[in-house]
């Protein structure tokens, strides 16, 4: 009793957890009673807590494998699909085979039995001791009856028994009077039938003396066959002169591609009306002849009469003819070739007619070079591959072959190099099939090369790997190589494609949408898509998704594209295509974000409207990222400074950006900053400074941030650009503000609002004011608060942007939240959680539930799951902040509850949050909550010395909790306390 999850045992437990799991995977799909699985597991005399055993059985199993045990009344219930359990695919094939053996086609019959019995690896249930033994032995009992069976239908093919296996069968069973008959029929065809008719004498004593029997009628008739020597026992003879066997050897390293090989040798052994036709088609090098001529093999038996192979050579300059192989298999079948083709079409399809015959027609071109080659007989079956899908073959069984995942890559790595050779450098060969792009001919020469080469070691091969000038040259050995085998298709194309598939290369991406390949051609829609099938039918272009497909090109794919770019055209077509590109994606970014969110800059070229805009920009972005970092990074690299520049600071100032995706964000910087720095192209560099500032602003590097917005503002001064200059200080007044520096935050700030409105920028206004507005809530500053807050949100409806006024409702229901206003501040701050809901953005979304929550906790009214929820995101999106005040807020909402010792917890997790990000007024703040929870469980000490820390921050920051303080004692007269 086993559970795998692809190439991995998963770990059960005792036998009894494996026999309540087989108790359920026999009753898949229905319910099992609780009693039914006791009295399975326990037998007569299970113990008194039982119940509680079977519960903590299952939750045992459920740890493992998942949510797949589901508790239904009365009892559980295993979900299992198709082909999940073995039982139930060994019954599928013996039905098959039972309906194929009573049609007389005992080779379908042989196959689909054989399969069955392959899932067997010792007794029925192993592992699970006594319980269901009754079961387990029927189960044996019913492969023996399906090994009895198996045989039966060889021996009606005619083929030659396995006497050794046979033998130790009825070893094993020595009354099993089926199985003792075919040992001596298997005996009797190969001239031993005195040791034939021994066997039947020992089968007659054995079933005396154990169970005071004697033979069957059916044993004792082919007992007396035997005694007089009858002729129709012996199989029908095979003219070894028409019995042609042509296939290539199998790879002895062949690898993974199991369900690949089961379709196959499904569609080939299966019942049919029609002769059974199969296309294997996929990128060169994936594997597809060595797929072929596996299966091939495995189902050679079931074409007895012959395997014919021809290789058609479809994608080379010379492809066979049709009369060429025609003329070739007539002869392997001993036929005379006639002169006219068409002559040989109808003798060819004449003499398979009726015979059990296997075509393997490799490397086929196109459908015109196939047709003749097709028997008309559905004895028989035919097995292509080709780098085209042959669309125009009706009836076919259809298998297009990806590339490896990495632990076939690896696997297939380590049986050409050696296992301890590949183990010893786990990492180095990982980084190997990385780069081989998991291409099965790549990782084959990668192999060969450390196989042949024992004085490098895995990481040697790796190094030289990684350079992509050179990787094509050591993808090569003997006569193996990947540029050879990529050329092929890349010559058939026509001249559009080949530009297409030139040009693609420069994305430096394995993913891209259908709308650049336009912008690269600089052409229309109808003719990049035209040239998109071509690449797609010469399996150079890959496809996912329905509806809004991408595409994919390979890594090997785009190193070779790029050889053939820098070799068929000229470095100014190179980079106009690539700046095109760009463009295409600068409208998009500009047309996607809210309104106002991307710094406007001079175009960089002519910007091509995209035909239909693509998802949602959230969901645009994630799929776009990819591409976009890379085709920046090349832009850059090849000089293109100001499409670098002007992209990479549309994706810092989107809403929907680079955002929280900082790895991305600090790649298009820093490669448009060096670009722009090359270039001496000041506004340039001055506008991504600025981004890098806020990029170290989302990280909470604030020292950081404020460097290079003091590097921005400085160039933008140099420059004389009123709006660079707002941009930075704002930029630095909101680094200033997380870090509770209030006083230059609100200077930095009150600059930003004047240069914006000095320069009419509605944007920024509506930004700085909003954060103006959230520092004067920060010192108690309240009027002057919902002053700046109400331009901010006036600025952002003069813009139209929905995001920049939920945002500034939220910091508005803040201020009113601390007048302790909380009707007031609720309504708010739904308003703005409305808002950002209908727009998507999940972050923000987070933050308004969090301050909503909180605002509840003060009415009464809050409940725990939104806190949960935007927990979750804030760490999905690597926020601490956002994570330390959820986690502050969901302490107070235990606090709240009086569930001190939760609210404790939280509340700790929350400070630890600010000390690792040196944000000091927002410890304080939790310390002022943990003396809450302190004073509620009477350790007024702890309470006092917490309260005493928080107060001295407040008064080094100037916070609002320390002026409202410093207020109450004034009113009281209490001048100690003032």
């Amino acid at each position: 009793m086993e559970v795998w999850r692809t190439s991995q045992r998963l770990p059960l437990g005792g036998r009894k957890p494996r026999a309540l799991l087989a108790t359920l995977a026999l009753h898949g799909g229905r319910v099992v009673s609780a009693q039914t699985l006791i009295d399975a597991v326990w037998g007569e005399r299970p113990p008194d807590t039982v119940r509680t055993l079977l519960q903590t059985y299952v939750w045992l199993l459920r740890r493992e494998l998942g949510d797949v045990i589901e508790t239904r009344a009365p009892g559980y219930l295993l979900r299992v699909e198709e082909g999940q359990v073995d039982r139930d695919v060994f019954a599928d094939h013996v039905a098959r085979g039972r309906q194929a053996a009573s049609n007389g086609s005992h080779d379908v019959a042989a196959r689909e039995f054989r399969t069955a019995l392959d899932l067997w690896r010792g007794p029925a249930l192993g592992g699970i001791g006594d319980a269901l033994q009754a079961t387990a032995a029927h189960l044996d009992q019913e492969r023996l009856t399906v090994l009895d069976e198996r045989i039966a239908a060889e021996s009606a093919q005619g083929l030659d028994l396995d006497i050794a296996e046979l033998a130790a069968l009825v070893a094993d069973h020595p009354t099993r009077e089926r199985t003792r008959g075919a040992l001596i029929l298997a005996l009797y065809r190969v001239g031993r039938q005195a040791e034939a008719l021994e066997v039947y004498q020992d089968g007659r004593r054995v079933l005396a003396e154990e169970l005071g029997i004697d033979p069957g009628p059916e044993l004792r008739r082919l007992h007396e066959a035997v005694l007089r020597g009858d002729p129709a026992l012996l199989a029908a003879p095979r003219d070894p002169a028409l019995t042609p066997a042509q296939l290539p050897p199998t790879a002895p390293d062949f690898t993974g591609r199991v369900e690949a090989l089961d379709a196959l040798a499904a569609a080939l052994t299966g019942a049919r009306t029609a002769v059974a036709v199969c296309v294997v088609s996929g990128a060169g090098g994936v594997g597809k002849s060595t797929l072929a001529a596996e299966a091939a093999h495995q189902v050679a038996d079931a074409y007895p009469d012959g395997q014919l192979y021809a290789d058609l050579r479809g994608v080379t300059e010379s492809p066979a003819t049709p009369g060429e192989i025609l003329g070739r298999f007539l002869r392997a079948l001993g036929q005379e070739v006639p002169e006219v083709v068409a002559e040989r079409v109808d003798l060819f399809r004449t003499v398979l007619t009726g015979r059990r015959i296997l075509m393997v027609l490799d490397d086929a071109g196109t459908e015109q070079q196939v047709r003749p080659l097709l028997p008309g007989s559905p004895s028989c079956g035919v097995l292509i591959t080709s780098r085209n899908r042959l669309p125009g073959l009706a009836g076919t069984t259809r298998t297009e072959l990806e590339v490896f995942d990495t632990a076939a890559a690896l696997d297939l790595l380590a049986r050409i190099a050696g296992p301890d050779r590949i183990a010893a450098e786990p990492e180095a060969a990982r980084r190997i099939v990385a780069l081989c792009g998991q291409l099965p001919l790549a990782v084959r020469i990668a192999g060969a090369r450390l196989a042949t080469r024992r004085h490098w070691t895995t990481a040697t091969l790796a190094d030289r790997l990684s350079d992509e000038r050179r990787r094509l040259d050591e993808l090569a050995v003997g006569d193996l190589e990947v540029r050879a085998s990529v050329a092929l298709s890349y010559q058939v194309l026509n001249p559009a494609a080949r530009r297409a598939f030139r040009l693609i290369g420069l994305l430096g991406a394995a993913d891209f949408a259908p709308w650049v390949v336009a912008a690269l051609l600089d052409t229309d829609d109808r003719t990049a898509d035209d040239a998109v099938e071509a690449l797609i039918d010469a399996q150079l272009l890959g496809v996912t998704g329905v509806g809004r497909p991408r595409f994919r090109l390979h890594e090997l794919l785009r190193v070779y594209a790029l050889e053939r770019a820098e070799a068929e055209d000229t470095p100014a077509d190179l980079s106009a295509a690539l700046s095109r590109a760009l463009g295409s994606w600068l409208w998009l970014i500009r047309r996607q974000a809210p309104s106002g969110e991307v710094e406007p800059g001079a175009d960089f070229t002519t910007a091509r409207p995209v035909r239909s805009l693509p998802d949602p920009p959230n969901d645009w972005f994630e799929q776009e990222a990819p591409v976009l970092v890379l085709a920046v990074e090349h832009a850059a690299a090849i000089d293109l400074d100001v499409a670098a520049c002007e992209v990479s600071v549309a994706l810092s100032s989107s809403s929907f950006g680079v955002r929280n995706r900082f790895e991305e964000w600090w790649r298009t910087h820093t490669a448009a900053l060096a670009a722009a720095r090359r270039a001496g192209n000041r506004t340039g560099e001055a506008m991504v400074l600025s981004g890098l500032g806020q990029l170290r602003y989302a990280e909470d590097r604030f020292d950081q941030a404020h460097e290079y917005f003091a590097s921005a503002f400085g160039l933008f001064a140099a420059a004389g650009d009123l709006r660079g200059q707002a941009v930075s200080r704002a930029g630095a007044g909101s680094a200033y503000r997380e870090q509770g520096r209030f006083s230059a935050a609100r200077d930095a700030l009150d600059e930003a609002v004047a240069g914006f409105r000095t320069v009419g920028d509605d944007a920024g206004l509506g930004y700085a004011g909003r954060l103006a507005g959230s520092v004067h809530l920060e010192q108690g500053r309240y009027a002057d608060a919902l002053y700046a807050l109400d331009g901010a949100r006036a600025a952002y409806r003069r813009l139209g942007s929905r995001r920049g006024e939920a945002l500034t409702l939220r910091t508005t229901g803040l201020v009113r939240r601390a007048m302790g206003e909380y009707g007031a501040a609720e309504m708010l701050l739904e308003q703005s959680l409305e808002m950002l809901r209908s727009l998507g953005d999940q972050l923000m979304i987070a933050y308004a539930d969090q301050a909503l929550a909180k605002t509840r906790i003060r009415l009464g009214t809050a409940e725990r799951a939104p806190l949960e929820d935007a927990l979750l995101v804030c760490r999905a999106h690597h926020d601490r902040l956002g994570e330390g005040l959820v986690l502050r807020t969901i302490g107070e909402f235990h606090l709240a509850a009086g569930e001190l010792g939760p609210a404790e917890a939280c509340l700790t997790a929350a400070g630890e949050v600010w000390d690792a990000l040196e944000l000091p007024l927002f410890g304080a703040r939790t310390l002022r909550d943990l003396a809450a929870v302190y004073t509620a469980a009477g350790d007024r000490a702890r309470a006092d010395a917490v309260r005493a820390r928080a107060l001295a921050v407040f008064a080094e920051f100037g916070a609002r909790e320390y002026t409202e303080l410093s207020g109450l004692h004034a009113a009281s007269g209490d001048l100690e306390g003032t």
